[in-house]
């Protein structure tokens, strides 16, 4: 490679790229196609390995295996592989393209972390002032709270309000960021690209995309085939250190014309023409009138060179200036300078040395926190990496697929050999026979009587008296060698496949093949989960993939509010009804986001936390509707501290019912007794007055009585 202490002029030239390729091209492509290129081993080796993974591969090395010096004139098999490996990986595939995320994004610049800041501190106060408001609301008839939360929502502790802060807060600046996300990967088809890159890296132990941004599409995510990478030396499984990469791509001249208009006649022409060019040709079956172009970009460093001036009102003003500015000491004027990565682009034809683009490299993403930083557009991963060696899954099964084949093959054999039991007639035993009504007993009426009775004649003794060695004149032939040879194939079969099963970690219980019926269903999914567990490193590196495309989208988004094209286009495919959405979008560039994704839980975490709901639900620890709440939570551990919070404030409530009920009970008891009591006094009462009034007449009627007899 050229030196990269050079000025930044030099480093864009064109001869400095043609170094550059040239570099490249000598590292993946010494030796040629002959001895076994860099390249080429590698892309055979993916070529052969994406073959068993089709159930495709080459059949010569089972026919060179059982045949005698080259000849099969003997042998009519089916060479048909047997696809034992497409269903292994298939289960994995299939199993993990089908796991779901959200894809979250967490504004963390100053401005947002205010914001949010400001919000809690709001929530706070309403919360330790909430009777308070309560009074001001109920005499005034105005809302004085500062978070404009209703109090029946607002959290009333710590605990509350951290589940408060990640269920329901969310800015609107991070819902337009994940719209925009979401909107980006669906445009782009990702679901069909994240499956193939699973499928990549099950099968060839590595997977990769690419990330870019133009003004007619906007930010595109490219699907990259690994066995056209070439990239610089690394241990890194995530290729997060290398300096280089690239791919190369097969192209009409019509195609190079289009990208490269500028290219004349007789230079499109020396392309094809050129000698050597057929030693970087890979597939065999490679069209001539295509020609082989290296894209790589290249990361280095630049010096940027800023000159201070001191105007004549005080203040200062910077204009940047190439890296050999270097101006003598000057009380007016000033040299700064940093160093920064950037990247160049290239492109040149293989075989050829000729450069068709060369050029600093628009548009770079380079992370908030770090400036001085650029990413690379390609994302690359391989999670079982060493030495630059890769292995996959489907490359620790080829061997026993070798032998699983071979066994089939071997069953075939056997199989056609195989002749049906027969029997063995005696003749001479047949011949002393008399059946004694004149019928002659000769083989065939034998065979007939055998077969349709299962019965036979015979002597013991010949004619002569002797005795009569053909006294079984049929016997029965047994063929069991062909049954036994079966069996123990069919144990080797077994056997292998079991090996599959071992050394990929996909047991019967992640498929279901071969449930056992005395087993647990808890031991089954232990077992299915043990199996996850096994190719978890292939969920990581699709999840890590997806993590840095979600990344690379949001730090190209700045570069698409840039241009109104593009600016309008996003805006449009967001959803109309989101108008806050559309507010938000044209700061989004303002800000720096920490993107995550939020894994959807499994059937086995579902499971559990059903259970837990459903305890809850009979002990009447929640309600209905905390059910339902907790059931939307997608985030298993944050569903958990729902739940945990939601019975404790029902315990709370349940004993604040209760003890209402009892002070209730014990003032309508109170009523009752004072009720009863004034009763009691109202009826003594009552007979107190009557008891008088019965006295008052006795004694008025006394007095009429003496009244009566003194007259």
């Amino acid at each position: 490679f050229p030196s990269q202490m050079v000025s930044e002029e030099e480093k864009k030239s064109l001869e400095y790229g043609l170094l550059v390729g040239q570099a490249i091209e000598y590292e993946w492509f010494r030796g040629g196609r002959v001895n076994g290129s860099r390249w080429n081993t590698g892309y055979q080796n993916f070529h052969n390995l994406r073959l068993y993974a089709r159930g495709e591969q080459n059949v010569q090395k089972y026919k060179d295996e059982l045949s005698i010096n080259g000849d099969l004139s003997y042998l009519n098999l089916d060479w048909k592989p047997v696809p034992i490996i497409p269903k292994f990986l298939d289960i994995v595939v299939n199993g993990i393209a089908s796991k779901n995320y959200d894809i979250k994004a967490f504004s963390q610049d100053p401005f947002a972390l205010k914001q949010r800041t400001e919000y809690a501190s709001n929530v706070v106060k309403d919360m330790y002032s909430q009777d308070l408001l309560e009074t001001a609301r109920k005499n005034t008839g105005q809302d004085f709270s500062s978070s404009n939360i209703p109090a029946v929502d607002l959290p009333r502790n710590k605990e509350e309000l951290e589940l408060h802060m990640q269920l329901s807060y969310k800015q609107g600046i991070e819902i337009a960021e994940e719209e925009v996300i979401d909107n980006v990967l669906a445009n782009n088809k990702y679901n069909l690209t994240k499956k193939r890159v699973i499928e990549d890296i099950a099968t060839i132990g590595i997977g990769a995309t690419k990330t870019t941004f133009n003004k007619s599409n906007g930010v595109i995510v490219d699907y990259v085939d690994p066995a056209n990478l070439v990239y610089s030396y690394t241990n890194d499984p995530n290729f997060e250190d290398i300096y280089y990469v690239g791919e190369i791509k097969s192209m009409t001249l019509a195609e190079i014309k289009k990208q490269f208009p500028y290219l004349t006649d007789k230079e499109l022409e020396q392309m094809v023409k050129y000698p050597g060019r057929d030693g970087y040709i890979a597939n065999p079956n490679y069209d001539n009138d295509l020609v082989q172009i290296l894209f790589f970009e290249y990361k280095t460093f630049i010096d940027q060179v800023f000159k201070i001036k001191k105007t004549d009102t005080g203040l200062e003003k910077t204009l940047q200036k190439s890296d050999s500015f270097n101006p003598p000491e000057s009380d007016n004027f000033s040299r700064v300078s940093r160093t920064i990565e950037v990247l160049f682009s290239g492109a040149k034809v293989m075989g050829v040395p000729q450069m068709l683009e060369w050029k600093l490299a628009k548009n770079m993403t380079r992370p908030v926190s770090d400036t001085t930083k650029v990413n690379m557009n390609y994302t690359i991963c391989a999670p079982n990496l060493y030495q630059g060696r890769i292995e996959s899954l489907v490359s620790r099964c080829t061997s026993f697929a070798d032998m699983i084949q071979l066994t089939s093959l071997k069953l075939q054999q056997v199989i056609q050999r195989m002749v049906p039991d027969g029997v063995f007639v005696d003749v001479d035993g047949l011949a002393e026979v008399d059946l004694g009504n004149g019928t002659n007993y000769n083989p065939q009426e034998a065979l007939n009587m055998y077969f349709q009775t299962g019965s036979i004649v015979g002597r013991s003794l010949t004619q002569d008296g002797d005795p009569n060695r053909g006294k079984v004149p049929i016997q029965e032939l047994q063929t069991s060698a062909s049954n036994a040879k079966i069996q123990s194939l069919i144990a080797t079969y077994q056997y292998y496949l079991q090996m599959i099963r071992d050394v990929t970690g996909l047991n019967e219980a992640r498929d279901g093949s071969q449930p056992d019926a005395n087993a647990l269903v808890g031991l089954q999914k232990m077992a299915a989960n043990a199996s996850n567990i096994a190719t978890k490193h292939i969920l990581d590196s699709s999840l890590y993939l997806t993590l840095r495309i979600c990344e690379n989208i949001s730090l190209r988004v700045a570069d698409a509010l840039e241009f109104p094209l593009t600016a309008n286009s996003l805006k449009e495919s967001i959803s109309v009804f989101n108008v806050e959405t559309l507010k938000e979008i044209d700061t989004l560039n303002l800000h720096d986001f920490g993107i995550y994704l939020e894994l959807e839980p499994d059937e086995e975490e579902k499971a559990q936390l059903e259970q837990n709901i459903q305890v809850a639900l009979q002990s009447q620890g929640i309600d209905l509707e905390d059910a339902i709440d907790i059931r939307q939570i997608k985030n298993l551990k944050l569903a958990n501290q729902m739940l945990k919070l939601k019975r404790k404030q029902k315990q709370k409530e349940d004993q604040a019912n209760q003890k209402a009920m009892i002070q209730a009970q014990s003032e309508a008891n109170a009523k009752t007794a004072e009720k009863a009591a004034m009763n009691e006094v109202q009826k003594q009462e009552a007979l107190a007055n009557t008891e008088i009034q019965i006295e008052q007449a006795k004694s008025q009627f006394e007095i009429q009585r003496m009244e009566q007899e003194a007259l």
